[in-house]
């Protein structure tokens, strides 16, 4: 595992945790309830409305019509009215014509203000000048709040007319341009409500959507994220396990051969076989430690380094002790940074594995590492086994396409973060065996 991550979030959890204690308290903490306590409620009343929306336009629509009809009942019309004589059925008809229609308002704002316009025309002509004329503002609300903002020029049009009409038959001198002013006044301030709110609404619905994408887009990054851990901690295990799994397999073939004709050799692959295993569970346990969870009052995992090129000498020691023979050969100096030394470490770690395992008896093995410039290098690890290869991928034209396994397919995940290639294939004919070449290209300066 990675030493630097690792320390790293060993150290953070604790501040984030003393921050959080440390979080000043008083006056936030106490409106902090009362705050989520309103928007929980303004939440659930806002999705009620949308489920049932019928109940909320009953109540304001009814609230409408009862002020409507104090007003011609308790007579409040009779201080702005031209006609003190108008019929009753005729204020009563006109106070139902300019108030029950707001039902539809906000499904159908436009036929509103349609429908209420004949009974503002009657109101003016009359003279009667109900205050419940009125209530049209409510419908150029709705029209600035939910229709196409061109809707307006027709809408302050059909508003005005009424009142020029009542102007023009019933006004004073001097009161046309008060009338048709004071009504364009508010008209436009109305309608400046309701795109203010429109507006709002917008950028409202704009910042959840943008919520609900970033949650989405955090959810599938974590899920990319713990993929990807769980294939890099696969590929640790694998490493770790299947390449001591197949020295120790070696060496206990080995040691059975000899133990008949030489006890000494045959103790002497016992005693590699229990430093070998000693070797992987130690480092299986420090891969487990680092996984486990510190507060669950564990011991803190121990941190070693990744191995890199100064421990292949150590690894091809214990694949010839497990009986195969391997010959090196570099050219230059290993200057490499340390995840380029693990990736050609690793690699040849799983091509000696997949020798151990499937190339045969009377086998060997040689190790080419060539480095060039700007941490550039290429490994080549070639044997002479006449086995069926590694038996997790096939070869065509020299190139390898993987299959099931997990070891070649790891070795193209490791070369591919630093854009290498990697190839692996049975060695052209009329050689035997099985070549993996290996080359990581020089490091571009970012």
């Amino acid at each position: 595992m990675d030493r630097v991550a690792t320390e790293a979030t060993r150290t953070t959890a604790p501040r984030t945790k003393k921050a959080t204690e440390d979080r000043p308290t008083g006056e936030q903490r106490v409106a902090e309830p009362l705050t989520r306590f309103v928007q929980r409620v303004t939440r659930r009343v806002r999705a009620f409305d949308r489920r049932h929306p019928l109940p909320w336009d009953l109540h304001v629509t009814g609230f409408w019509v009862t002020v409507a009809l104090i007003d011609v009942l308790g007579g409040g019309w009779l201080t702005t009215t031209h006609n003190p004589g108008t019929p009753d059925r005729l204020l009563l008809t006109l106070s139902l014509g300019l108030s029950v229609p707001l039902l539809r308002r906000r499904t159908h704002p436009a036929a509103v203000l349609l429908a209420m316009a004949p009974f503002a025309l009657v109101n003016a002509w009359t003279g009667t000048a109900l205050q419940a004329a009125l209530l049209q503002l409510v419908a150029v609300y709705h029209v600035a709040l939910r229709l196409p903002l061109r809707n307006l020029w027709w809408t302050t049009a059909l508003v005005l007319t009424p009142v020029a009409v009542s102007a023009a038959r019933h006004g004073e001198e001097g009161a046309w341009s008060q009338q048709i002013g004071s009504q364009l006044t508010s008209v436009v301030v109305v309608a400046l409500i309701g795109i203010t709110v429109r507006t709002r609404q917008n950028h409202t619905e704009a910042l959840e959507d943008r919520a609900r994408r970033l949650e989405i887009e955090r959810d599938q990054q974590a899920q990319l994220a713990t993929a990807a851990e769980r294939a890099r901690i696969a590929r640790e295990m694998h490493d770790i396990i299947g390449h001591n799994l197949s020295v120790i397999t070696g060496l206990a073939d080995g040691g059975k051969y000899a133990a008949t004709k030489s006890p000494e050799r045959a103790a002497q692959a016992l005693d590699a076989i229990g430093t070998t295993s000693r070797q992987a569970m130690s480092e299986l346990r420090r891969l487990l430690d680092v996984l486990r969870d510190d507060e669950d009052g564990h011991h803190p995992a121990e941190l070693t380094p990744q191995p890199t090129l100064t421990d292949l000498e150590q690894l091809i020691n214990g694949v010839r002790a497990a009986g195969l023979p391997v010959h090196t050969t570099a050219e230059g100096r290993a200057d490499l940074p340390a995840g380029r030394q693990l990736t050609v470490y690793r690699v040849i770690q799983e091509a000696l594995t997949n020798t151990l395992k499937h190339a045969g008896p009377n086998t060997t093995a040689e190790i080419t590492l060539a480095y060039g410039d700007q941490s550039a290098v290429t490994a080549t690890i070639t044997d002479t086994g006449t086995g069926t290869g590694t038996g997790t991928g096939t070869g065509t034209a020299g190139k390898f396409t993987p299959a099931d396994g997990r070891g070649l397919p790891g070795m193209r995940e490791r070369t591919a973060l630093y854009g290498g290639t990697l190839e692996a294939g049975p060695r052209p004919h009329p050689e035997q065996g099985w070549r993996v070449h290996l080359h990581l290209p020089e490091e571009t300066p970012q």
